[in-house]
This record gives structure tokens, C-alpha cells and sequence, in this order.
């Protein structure tokens, strides 16, 4: 019998498909560059990034029985993930991202997570049915959720019993979406990891910077909040004060999937013993390291 994983990671398992170039782009460019297709999505992302880590991360996901969907369970797998929990499919097809990325940041990206919102809560079977969790016995360990999943269902995982004793660990699928994790802000141990324009858009506001916007996360009533905010100093807020770090600098050569990244790696600090400024550096480093990467 395979061991219990570490923490599970609920939301958009897809293909990404990218397109980079060292140069600089803007709208109608048509540059030489490179073009890969690998396993992404933000639980998707999470979870490669745990497993980085030493950790062994369970997917609640749905995926299509399609050739895309079984390679990318194949995948998935190989990488050290636990995908005995994963929704199958008969009729809704893998979903897929697709971004451009230049030497001047992300210049545009699609998502088609059109099959995970469909899936809706068939995805939270395992913590029902009692193979991770039931409303009598519910999961206590680590839960990571990504907001590709649907408004109603954040709403509902905010309020629902079968979170009411997880440590759930909250981030936005991207800033158009960030919106969605408004709800999320109420579950009494949910840690928020936003940049600071998502959060912004979570607040209706502008923030000058990373401290701003953890603060007025925790004033709206997150119980933590870590931001983060490119190069410029991030911060972590909660009842207990803020904390404040400044990422090493290093050459970007790619940023999809960064704050996945840095957000895996902060998890896998403190489930080491880490706390405060020492998880907050340790997740920094991994995640520069991450930026820096030449594939």
C-alpha cells in the first residue's frame, strides 16, 4: 500500500504550451524563438515543484481519457505525484494552456481550463467518500487549491466541513481570476499567496507596494497573506505583524509558473520546521533559482 501523500493539490492539471524569445515583443511581432509543450497548470505546477522538494503531493483534478490526459497522468506520475484520486473523463477533453513569453515579461497567454470547471466538485470525491477524508472525519493535513477552479465552488470549499480542519494554501490561476478567491479569505486557516496586482484586484485597490498589500489582504480578513511583487520586496502579513524579503537578483528566463513555485516551496519550508524570515528566504531562493533556469 502506497503511503498517505503530503498534501494535496486541488485544481488545473493541463498541457502547457510556450512560446519564448530572448527578444523583446509587442503586439503583431513575429520573432525566432522556442516553443515547448510541458505538464502545467497551477496544481499541476505546485505540485512538480513539491516534488523538487522531496515532498509527494496527491492530484484532485480532472483529466480527459484522452492521449493528452493519459500521458499526462504517465507524467504526472513518473515525477513521484500520487494520481490514484484523479477525476476521469468519458467526454470532456484534457484542457491546455498556451503563453508567449519575451525578454520583457509575459505578452500573452490563454487558458482553456473549460473541463475543470465543468468537472466542478466530482473532483472532491476522495474527500467524502472517506479515501481522504469524510464530512465525519475530515482531511486535516495540507491543501493546496488553485482559483481555476469555479467561484461557487471556492465559495463552497471556504464554508464547507470537509475543509474546516485542512491548512489550506490559496492561489490565484492567474489575475483575471484573482477575484475568485475573495471567498477563501474566510476560511480561519487559509494562507493566501498572491502577487501584488492580484491582490489589488482581490481589494478593489492599488497598492504601492508588496507590505500595502498584505496588510489590507489581512484587513479584508485573511488569516495570512504573502505577496509577492517581481524583483521589489515581498511581505508576509497575518495578526502576528508583517515580514518583509527582498528576492535575490537574478537574469529572468522564463516566469510561468513562478509564483507557483515560490508558493510549493514556502509549503515545503515549513513542513520542514522553517518559520517566519527562514521560510520566506529558503522559498525566494527556490524560486530564483527557478527564474533563472535555462530549459
Amino acid at each position: 500500500m502506497e503511503s498517505r501523500p503530503d498534501i494535496l493539490c486541488i485544481g488545473s492539471v493541463l498541457w502547457d504550451v510556450i512560446g519564448r524569445t530572448p527578444r523583446s515583443m509587442a503586439v503583431g511581432h513575429d520573432v525566432p524563438g522556442r516553443i515547448t509543450r510541458v505538464p502545467g497548470g497551477v496544481a499541476m505546477n505546485i505540485a512538480m515543484a513539491l516534488c523538487r522538494e522531496g515532498m509527494r503531493p496527491s492530484l484532485l483534478t480532472v483529466l480527459g481519457r484522452d492521449a493528452p490526459g493519459q500521458e499526462l497522468a504517465s507524467a504526472a506520475k513518473a515525477l513521484g505525484m500520487d494520481t490514484a484520486h484523479v477525476t476521469w473523463s468519458e467526454d470532456l477533453p484534457t484542457d491546455q494552456y498556451m503563453a508567449i513569453e519575451a525578454e520583457n515579461g509575459l505578452i500573452a497567454a490563454v487558458a482553456d481550463a473549460h473541463s475543470l470547471e465543468r468537472a466542478g466538485d466530482a473532483i472532491l470525491a476522495p474527500l467524502i467518500d472517506g479515501r481522504l477524508g469524510s464530512a465525519e472525519r475530515p482531511h486535516s493535513g495540507i491543501v493546496a487549491v488553485d482559483g481555476n477552479l469555479t467561484e461557487d465552488l471556492l465559495s463552497r470549499i471556504a464554508d464547507s466541513p470537509l475543509f474546516a480542519q485542512a491548512d489550506l494554501r490559496i492561489a490565484p490561476a492567474s489575475p483575471g481570476k484573482a477575484g475568485r478567491l475573495l471567498p477563501l479569505l474566510r476560511h480561519p486557516a487559509g494562507t493566501l499567496y498572491v502577487n501584488r496586482i492580484e491582490a489589488g484586484l482581490i481589494c478593489d485597490d492599488r497598492f504601492p507596494s508588496a507590505r500595502h498589500a498584505a496588510e489590507a489582504l489581512v484587513a479584508r480578513g485573511a488569516r495570512r497573506a504573502l505577496v509577492t511583487d517581481g524583483a521589489a520586496p515581498m511581505a508576509e502579513a497575518s495578526a502576528a505583524g508583517v515580514l518583509t524579503a527582498v528576492p535575490p537578483q537574478v537574469v529572468v528566463t522564463r516566469v510561468t509558473g513562478a509564483g507557483d513555485t515560490f508558493m510549493a516551496a514556502h509549503i515545503a519550508a515549513e513542513a520542514r520546521g522553517l518559520t517566519g524570515i527562514f521560510a520566506l528566504e529558503r522559498a525566494l531562493g527556490v524560486t530564483a533559482a527557478y527564474i533563472s533556469e535555462t530549459e
